[in-house]
């Protein structure tokens, strides 16, 4: 889009703006040209800044700031660092479980793998259905804490696949109490995000902080399975370097999870906090600040 205006009866002045979204214009030059022929132009913006915006238009939503609550931005920094963890985490449990199940060795089956594996997605989709039945109307109500737990379980889930090797009478059994635990964090972290979602848009964009968050997800995700694969690669062969690499990762998966749940500041009333502003207004006669 361009625009142009006379100033001061001597020059006039030509000005080039460009659209990121709907709601935000940059001018991104102006040419002005005096009355004797010559002409200046003078660009508003660089290469580098025009990159780093197109690539916050990838991964912030449209309006950002102004389109979100002010918790969204710590809170998807440390999210984003937990979700790094794990998929690194994620390359070491992998190579563990395919090791248990034989992958590499001649005396494996192509049918034992199989249902092994069969088993592993089956008792993962049915632990998801009975914790749906049992929990699903309070994920949302609770979305702080169900956080914690989702990433909890995936922690218990990933830690049962390292294990699985060193038990093999009991692998079978390990290896479907880890996919159940897992399949707790598919659901609770689904629900609670879609809760989290609504809380954070403040212009009706859930739909494009949902799709954000895809996209920073799906970075986090590459990543964390470059690094995971490089980690892994190191560490083959060496049980000590890849257990201590295995609990630093989830300690300060733990620790990024606690720090993301801390920055959110919910406005919404459940069980827990309606008891305590009841409680704060019936001591001092006031509750409101804390809603």
């Amino acid at each position: 889009m361009a625009t142009m205006k006379e100033e001061n009866n001597d020059a006039i002045v030509l000005e080039e703006w460009n659209a990121f979204s709907t709601s935000n214009f940059i001018r991104t030059a102006v040419l002005v040209a005096d009355k004797s022929g010559g002409f200046s132009i003078h660009r508003e913006r660089g290469r580098m800044r025009d990159v780093w915006r197109k690539l916050s238009a990838a991964f912030l939503p449209e309006g950002f700031p102004n389109s979100v609550t002010s918790d969204y931005l710590p809170f998807q920094i440390w999210d984003s660092l937990q979700g790094l963890s794990t998929y690194i985490r994620c390359m070491l449990s992998t190579q563990a479980l395919l090791s248990a199940i034989g992958v590499g060795e001649t005396t494996a089956t192509v049918i034992g793998a199989t249902f092994q594996w069969f088993l592993r997605d089956f008792t993962g989709m049915l632990g998801g259905i009975l914790f749906t039945l049992y929990q699903g109307s309070n994920l949302d109500s609770n979305a702080k804490m169900w956080r914690l737990v989702a990433d909890l379980m995936n922690d218990l889930g990933m830690l049962m696949d390292l294990v699985s090797p060193l038990y093999p009478a009991s692998f079978v059994i390990i290896l479907c109490l880890g996919s159940i635990a897992r399949s707790f964090t598919g659901v609770a972290s689904g629900a609670t995000r879609a809760a989290l979602t609504q809380h954070f848009a403040l212009q009706h964009n859930a739909a494009d902080i949902s799709a954000k968050e895809g996209s920073q997800e799906t970075m986090a995700t590459m990543i964390g399975m470059l690094l995971g694969m490089i980690l892994a690669h190191v560490t083959a062969g060496h049980p000590a370097a890849m257990w201590s690499s295995f609990l630093l990762l989830t300690l300060f998966h733990m620790f990024a999870n606690y720090q993301a749940v801390r920055c959110l500041c919910l406005n919404s009333l459940n069980e827990e906090r309606t008891s305590v502003v009841l409680k704060c207004f019936i001591t001092n006669g006031q509750g409101g600040d804390l809603i």
